[in-house]
């Protein structure tokens, strides 16, 4: 992986000290089946130039502000979320962008601060949970905010939560729920005609779409039976999404997502740090090892360059050169992800 890649990163959090201490009162130690990790942001440009990334725009995972039942306590956490992360971004300039919190399910809380943090703040578009409080996106009730949102041709950041049901022993929600839940967000939307009401709103959905791409035929074709729509327009309508990368570029997922995404609609994500370092490096491994020149200078910048125009007209800086140690550490750690990366592939004889 080049430390030169230039990648914006569109799915990379933050865990501000604040909103720790907040989720602690709560009783809150981890986000869907992982603890809360450490971050700062020296930790952050640390990771990011590691794997090349220039630009991260950054988001607040599960379980956001739904996990504050009092509707004026959640609309004031996310303020306070936004208003900290615009400061990250006026102060590291050019190095972060932001999708802001959202305090949903209060839909029109939300619709209000959508505003406050796209006008006022320059944030780079909103985050939503797939589910609050077991309400998918794409149910009835809310139309302030899409209006909202498609007023202002926002970008949304679909990010799952913990599935509104009792988890499963041995199966921690980030391995295999997550998933599901960005499917059934993105299947409630497709079916109840989203994505058409609202064509200037642009979503992206993490993971490489959960399973949206690998069953998307069939989802159409219960669709369509439901709707009385044809297949290809809702096809269509699932092809609208944008998809990032994060923990979704092995050789068996990478080739089902670029086969079924339109052209321009994928982009480079990490996860960190409920993602790990190491799991940063092998998924990026599995983009720079497999993909050709052209599609991997589109999925590391040009895509998001394309969503986010702002970010186009910023001259990508590589970093500061480290001091020699530094760098040869990282080489070493570079060279280590790829060679994992092709040790533990499947054979296919």
């Amino acid at each position: 992986m080049s430390p030169s890649a230039q990648r914006i990163d569109v799915h990379q959090h933050i865990v501000p000290a604040f909103y720790r201490d907040e989720l602690a009162k709560a009783g809150i130690a981890d986000a869907g089946g992982r603890s809360l990790p450490g971050w700062s942001a020296e930790s952050a440009l640390r990771l990011m130039d590691l794997l090349g990334t220039t630009t991260s725009i950054v988001s607040v995972s599960t379980p956001g502000t739904g996990f504050l039942t009092e509707p004026t306590d959640a609309a004031d956490l996310a303020r306070r979320l936004n208003d900290h992360c615009a400061a990250l971004a006026t102060h590291h300039a050019g190095r972060f962008g932001f999708f802001a919190t959202l305090p949903m399910p209060d839909v029109d809380s939300s619709a209000a601060e959508a505003a406050r943090a796209l006008d006022k703040l320059r944030a780079d578009g909103v985050t939503l949970l797939a589910n609050n409080r077991g309400t998918y996106l794409g149910a009835g009730g809310q139309d302030a905010l899409w209006q909202t949102l498609n007023d202002r041709g926002a970008v949304v950041f679909v990010h799952p939560a913990e599935l509104p049901a009792p988890p499963v022993d041995g199966i921690p929600a980030f391995a295999a729920d997550f998933l599901l839940d960005t499917t059934r967000a993105a299947y409630l939307l497709v079916r109840n005609g989203v994505p058409r009401r609202c064509p200037n709103v642009r979503f992206i959905l993490s993971h490489g779409g959960g399973f949206v791409p690998y069953a998307s035929h069939r989802m159409a074709l219960t669709i369509a039976n439901d709707t009385a729509r044809s297949p290809l327009d809702v096809l269509d309508d699932f092809r609208s999404f944008y998809f990032d990368t994060a923990l979704s570029s092995s050789p068996a997922a990478l080739p089902t997502l670029l086969a079924f995404a339109r052209p321009g609609h994928v982009l480079f994500g990490s996860d960190w740090p409920f993602a790990p370092t190491p799991a940063g490096q092998y998924f990026a491994s599995g983009l720079d090892d497999t993909l050709a020149r052209d599609v991997l200078g589109a999925v590391n910048r040009a895509n998001a360059e394309a969503l986010f125009p702002r970010l186009a007209a910023i001259s990508p800086t590589p970093p500061p050169v480290p001091p020699g140690p530094v760098r040869l550490r990282r080489a070493a750690q570079r060279t280590a992800a790829r060679l994992v990366f092709k040790l533990i592939q499947p054979s296919t004889e």
